[in-house]
């Protein structure tokens, strides 16, 4: 008695090896490509008013839109992997990334870019899918270094994707840049059809939660659209405190609801565990962390040498050093599950804050040579590795199977909005420490202290915050299969 490959991989059994090698290949890839789109646009910053035909406030909505749509697609694309099958959504999430690639490459004013730029943030939902895929078709020996490498994707691609747009914006035209994608989209897209297998679909049957998705995503709305305006409207002004009064009572109506909803979009008893709830906690402080990083170094790198302290390289060399980053967390992941293994990933999340803070504590002394900065930016890429490839194993050692990729889209949730109050963190820092240069304003070498600083800090809470997660005995080892699965596989 065999049973066929397609009824083991309907139970939820491992694939071969080798099976296995090119599932986590193409879901990596994906990962990267969707995580490019973060940073695809800003060697486009400065110049969007003028290709646009629009003011530099309006333009900056081609950045605003694309976090605001992520943040309220993720935890619903993770909602349906769950009741759907996660394969199911990694192709319906990718498809629109690559149609709002093709309509921001023909795009000739603002109101198609944001369309476009939209439709690219619906991909975010990609990297928690994929991690919770992993789950399920991964041998559990194998799991732990998948997951890293994974999760470390976001940063990956973040930091890859700049030298490839700034090149691409450099010596061709700005429009070649979203073509080619998306025809990486359209490559990862039929990479998943042609290779990756469906997980396990545990989740319920029943209606999605719409009521609920309709409004998290307007209390994600009225939260971030202040947080990533409230420099540009005035952190005092009506618009902005009565969007964030709006956005305290949404959440708190939205939690009224899912606690009532039979089959809610997310599972607040399950998210207000210990251990899935202090997670969360320090995704947001390492979201802060990263996010100060990014934004900081590129401008110091630019800025230019008769300042004193500005390092005066180019956009494609800057791409070039920032890669370096990207690099590290590849190299670093594996590492990370290693260690993981080996003393739980508690272990591995605080060690990865440590690893932060010290990068920006080095950067202090060392900021005033490229030599440096890229130490720091190395120094930093490792802890973002550890602590990246860290977060999910706490979540997914915490919550059922059935809740795998709703509960790492709200961690990824988590990560978002720890990113978007750095950006308004940091912007607000150098806005406020900076002289102005003829039409420009130039943060000052105190200014971008000050943010390294605070970077420090925020890495040092991050890692007491991880201190405090109570890990549970269960945690620090790969989930055992169930009884079916295991048969079905032996059976093979």
């Amino acid at each position: 008695m065999t049973r066929p490959e397609s009824a083991a991989r309907s139970a939820g059994a491992p694939p071969e090896p080798t099976r296995a090698g090119s599932t986590l290949a193409v879901l990596a890839y994906t990962g990267v490509v969707a995580s490019l789109m973060q940073t695809l646009v800003v060697p486009l910053l400065g110049d969007l008013p003028r290709i646009l035909h629009a003011s530099a406030s309006n333009a900056s909505w081609v950045v605003t839109i694309t976090l605001l749509v992520a943040a309220v697609a993720t935890p619903v694309a993770g909602r349906l992997g769950d009741m759907y099958g996660k394969r199911r959504m990694l192709i319906a999430s990718t498809i629109p990334i690559m149609v709002g690639s093709i309509v921001c490459a023909v795009s000739t004013s603002l109101i198609p870019m944001i369309i476009g730029r939209g439709l690219q943030g619906l991909g975010v939902g990609t990297i928690p899918l994929a991690i919770a895929l992993l789950r399920d078709v991964m041998p559990p020996e194998r799991l732990g270094s998948a997951i890293a490498l994974i999760s470390s994707s976001l940063g990956i691609g973040g930091a890859l994707g700049l030298p490839i747009a700034s090149a691409v914006t450099e010596y061709s035209n700005w429009r070649v840049m979203f073509w080619v994608a998306a025809v990486l989209v359209a490559i990862a897209t039929a990479l998943i059809v042609l290779v990756v297998p469906e997980g396990t679909s545990e989740g319920p049957s029943g209606r999605f939660d719409i009521p609920g998705a309709l409004l998290l995503g307007a209390a994600l709305v009225c939260l971030l659209l202040p947080v990533s305006k409230g420099a540009a409207w005035g952190w005092t002004s009506g618009s902005t405190l009565g969007l964030f009064a709006a956005a305290l009572v949404l959440l708190l109506v939205w939690g009224w609801w899912e606690l009532r909803s039979p089959e809610p979009l997310v599972d607040l008893r399950i998210t207000a565990r210990p251990q899935v709830l202090v997670t969360n906690l320090a995704s947001i402080a390492v979201g802060v962390g990263l996010y100060a990083l990014q934004l900081s170094l590129p401008q110091l790198m630019q800025l230019p040498k008769a300042l004193g302290y500005g390092l005066g390289q180019s956009m494609v060399m800057m791409g070039v050093w920032m890669a370096t980053g990207g690099i590290m967390m590849m190299v670093i992941s594996p590492i990370g599950a290693k260690l993981s293994a080996a003393r739980g990933p508690k272990t591995t999340l605080v060690t990865g804050t440590l690893i932060m803070a010290a990068g920006y504590g080095v950067a202090l002394p060392l900021m005033g040579s490229i030599g440096g900065l890229v130490v720091v930016n190395i120094i930093c890429s490792t802890g973002v590795a550890f602590a990246y490839g860290a977060m999910p194993a706490l979540i997914m050692g915490a919550v059922p199977q059935s809740e795998t990729a709703a509960a790492n889209s709200f961690n990824t949730l988590m990560r978002s909005i720890g990113t978007s109050v750095s950006a308004a963190v940091v912007g607000a820092v150098l806005a406020q420490m900076s002289v102005q240069m003829g039409s420009h304003s130039i943060p000052t070498e105190h200014g971008f202290r000050t943010v390294f600083l605070i970077g420090s800090v925020v890495c040092l809470v991050a890692a007491l915050i991880a201190v405090l997660i109570p890990v549970r005995r269960a945690v620090q080892s790969v989930p055992a299969q169930p009884p079916e699965t295991a048969k079905a596989f032996a059976e093979n």
